[in-house]
């Protein structure tokens, strides 16, 4: 805690002790003639604050009594807080920060908030209690929310009460109550082991539309999320080196990847028209895909008979091509440092610190991929002319 006084020529803010400042300015004067405004220097909530209490010095020391009294009585939080601030407001202004809209997962996170404040809206900020919280996560249980949805809702709206407090909009005591509360759902509790089979995927592959086509040869080569699929932009793709380089703000990890492009892979891209009015790589009727994708899918996997949904029993979903995807790299004998890299997965201990493949170690394991798959398609064809013969 500390009174500061600020220069009125430069303002610069320095101790109430100085005669003169360093710009030159007679302070002594300056005070004399009430143009120095003091200051209260504190710290809130781990962080520095600076608090403007007039042009006299009485009055300056009066403030730091007062703040000192807060602090000591665990009251300093009352300082700034507008404690009538409701999740409602508070969505409004998070979802009005540039740097949240510019977010390519912005339509989620209002879809999100929106249910959060469905239940929790009205409720004010700095009243917010973890019983409050596991409250809602009952609530949304019995709504029939997945648990994994659940979480996502509570760790978006946890991060908008952070973005607050790191503002100023509230005190610390909200992101404690977000922070004591338990995720509902139970680590692998929804871990999937559908692979697509090699009949599977050809059968996709002969029923699909050619935008959808094109998605799945791509995702089955890459392991390529269906967001960083339909996200792919032209200058994305590195022709000369034959590299697909993700940027962090496309990946769900927030980091750049790279995945080298196969022969399956160049000649879907080699194939694509490219659309006149904006960049991305993957599109339907010259529109960059999006709710296509989904019905795409499903559609393909109706036409082939293949179950189609995350809560049908055996049910095949997009994201399961990842798990092939990283489940055929293992079988053709690609290193796992080298799989964790191409789909983007972190680095374990000191392996992220130590191992840097490049783009070389990169492609070969692709071509080590690529041949192997190649002989088990070529299997399995010779294995379907030898039923037709037999």
């Amino acid at each position: 805690m500390a009174i500061l006084a600020e220069c009125p020529m430069c303002h610069r803010k320095q101790a109430v002790k100085n005669k003169v400042c360093k710009c030159g300015k007679d302070l002594d004067r300056a005070k004399r003639s009430n143009k120095v405004r003091y200051w209260v220097s504190y710290y809130l909530f781990g962080k520095q604050r600076r608090e403007a209490v007039g042009f006299s010095v009485e009055k300056a020391r009066e403030a730091e009594s007062k703040r000192t009294v807060q602090k000591r009585e665990d009251k300093f939080y009352e300082i700034t807080i507008d404690h009538s601030l409701t999740f409602n407001q508070l969505t409004k202004w998070y979802l009005g920060l540039q740097s949240v809209k510019r977010l390519s997962s912005y339509p989620r996170y209002k879809s999100v908030l929106g249910n959060f404040n469905k239940i929790l809206g009205e409720h004010k900020v700095s009243a917010i209690r973890p019983i409050d919280l596991q409250d809602y996560q009952d609530k949304r249980e019995v709504q029939g929310a997945a648990p994994a949805t659940i979480d996502i809702e509570m760790v978006i709206a946890g991060t908008m009460v952070r973005r607050a407090w790191d503002n100023d909009l509230v005190s610390d005591r909200p992101v404690k109550a977000f922070r004591k509360v338990k995720n509902r759902l139970k680590i692998g509790a929804n871990a999937r082991d559908r692979i697509l089979t090699t009949a599977e995927y050809k059968a996709l592959l002969e029923n699909a539309s050619p935008h959808i086509k094109a998605l799945l040869i791509t995702g089955f080569n890459t392991g390529m999320r269906a967001g960083e699929l339909i996200g792919l932009q032209w200058d994305h793709v590195d022709r000369k080196n034959s590299m697909i380089r993700l940027p962090a703000e496309l990946t769900k990890e927030k980091r750049a990847k790279r995945i080298p492009i196969n022969r399956h892979v160049k000649t879907v891209l080699d194939e694509l028209p490219r659309a006149l009015h904006h960049e991305f790589v993957f599109t339907f009727k010259g529109a960059p895909i999006k709710r296509t994708f989904r019905v795409g899918i499903k559609n393909a996997c109706e036409n082939a008979g293949i179950l189609y949904g995350q809560k049908v029993k055996d049910g095949f979903r997009f994201h399961d091509i990842r798990t092939t995807f990283k489940t055929n790299m293992l079988r053709a004998g690609v290193d796992k440092v080298i799989r964790d890299v191409i789909v983007g997965h972190s680095l374990r201990g000191m392996d992220a610190f130590y191992l840097k493949p490049t783009d070389q170690d990169l492609h070969a394991a692709m071509d080590k991929f690529t041949g192997y798959m190649d002989e088990v398609f070529s299997a399995s064809s010779d294995q379907t002319i030898d039923q037709q013969q037999g």
